[in-house]
């Protein structure tokens, strides 16, 4: 017999109204949203504005709502509802990226000590079902990588860049006219998005517990018409892809434009889906696609979620028991790095070079490098500089 579940939403966006609608369609769930909390009172919704409550204590505090399901775009707020229906032992839902990946150390441990279930299948990649797969079905598989491509806004700006060759900034300013890049696009185009949901994935991967500062992010803000020409010329493509290995007992970790080959699994994911490639000892590569953006997909994750409450499902975290992997701090892979002020590209030390081209307005160099020299602000601070990193790359992981 399934549970009854009265839900409490926080949050009647994109995907909260999606939600909404789907759960109202749906026959199957035992489930029924009570109350619904929003923000901003002068907002005109696609429902009356009878339905809502702008008291966050109105869910939170009573005592027949037994699911909060938390939809908002600020992570802050997000925490102190998710911290606080969780204390008041209720079972929470949530699609926010940051406040897992920045929070996750505490989070597990609250879920455990009030006995309660915390699920996120939303927060990664939207419609595609990979973190209940990476908890259930690979359980027992020894794991040895995950990538993908997990941010639609970007798969969308580079899919335009490399069948167009317009300026990156003419692309953006459509895929913000679209509704496909927010007005302020740095959590996207800045690789913010995709690392926190890489941390997710690296949890549930290789049971390892990660924070943001500790994972490099480069993004695609930088990169130019020429970049796209090279990548071309070779029978490449881009993708910002969120990228995690184990190599000697080391995880290495990143989110960076990754050059593709047609044999990859991201080079024909294009506009806004996107992608998630596992590797196993036993079951090698297997491949997940999909829509990983918009209201029906991710309000679908939700309501996975919702569904498996029915159940009491929880996440078992078997992966966090005995890790015997750690973060690696440094390690030596192939890049590529680019710039139209030729003096710049002195900002990065190579260990060796494969290739390089120098014109009066555009020079690169392909190599290897070592990313302990890089971090965000190497990137945010040198908008002279576009790096990429190679599909291919044999990564040597520094063992000290």
């Amino acid at each position: 017999m399934s549970n009854k579940l009265k839900i409490g939403l926080f949050g009647f966006g994109c995907v909260g109204s999606g939600l909404h609608e789907v759960l109202n369609q749906s026959n199957l769930l035992n489930a029924s949203i009570e109350k619904i909390v929003v923000k901003d009172t002068s907002k005109t919704r696609s429902i009356d504005a009878s339905n809502f409550s702008y008291d966050k204590s109105s869910i939170l505090d009573d005592p027949e709502i037994n699911l909060v399901v938390e939809l908002i775009d600020d992570a802050d707020a997000a925490y102190d509802i998710v911290t606080t229906a969780i204390n008041k032992g209720k079972n929470v839902v949530s699609a926010n990226k940051k406040l897992i990946a920045e929070h996750l150390a505490e989070l597990l441990l609250l879920k455990d000590e009030y006995g309660v279930s915390f699920l996120y299948e939303a927060a990664v990649c939207a419609s595609i079902p990979v973190i209940r797969n990476l908890e259930e079905y690979y359980n027992n598989d020894s794991l040895t990588g995950i990538e993908g491509i997990c941010n639609g806004t970007t798969n969308y700006i580079l899919t335009r860049l490399n069948n167009e060759l317009k300026p990156f900034d003419e692309i953006l300013d459509d895929a913000q006219k679209a509704g496909f890049a927010e007005t302020d696009p740095t959590l996207d185009i800045d690789g913010f998005d995709s690392k926190y949901k890489l941390q997710i994935l690296i949890l549930h991967t290789f049971g390892l517990k990660t924070i943001p500062k500790n994972v490099l992010n480069i993004g695609i803000r930088h990169v130019k018409t020429a970049d796209i020409l090279f990548a071309k010329e070779k029978g490449l493509k881009l993708r910002l892809i969120s990228y995690a290995r184990k190599v000697n007992g080391k995880v290495a970790a990143f989110v960076a434009p990754l050059f593709v080959k047609d044999d990859n699994f991201a080079f024909d994911i294009n506009y806004e889906f996107n992608g998630v490639s596992i590797e196993a000892l036993f079951s090698d590569k297997q491949v997940f696609t999909g829509k990983g953006a918009g209201s029906f997909p991710t309000a679908s994750a939700v309501l996975s979620d919702v569904s498996a409450l029915q159940y009491d499902y929880k996440y078992e975290y078997k992966k966090l028991v005995n890790v015997n992997v750690e973060l690696a701090e440094g390690f030596e892979i192939k890049a590529f790095v680019s710039s139209n002020d030729v003096a710049a590209l002195s900002k990065i030390q190579f260990i060796d070079t494969e290739e390089e081209f120098t014109s009066a307005t555009y020079a690169y160099k392909v190599g290897t490098i070592n990313i302990s020299q890089l971090n965000h602000e190497t990137y945010r601070n040198n908008p002279d500089l576009f790096i990429a990193f190679y599909q291919d790359s044999k990564i040597n992981v520094n063992l000290n």
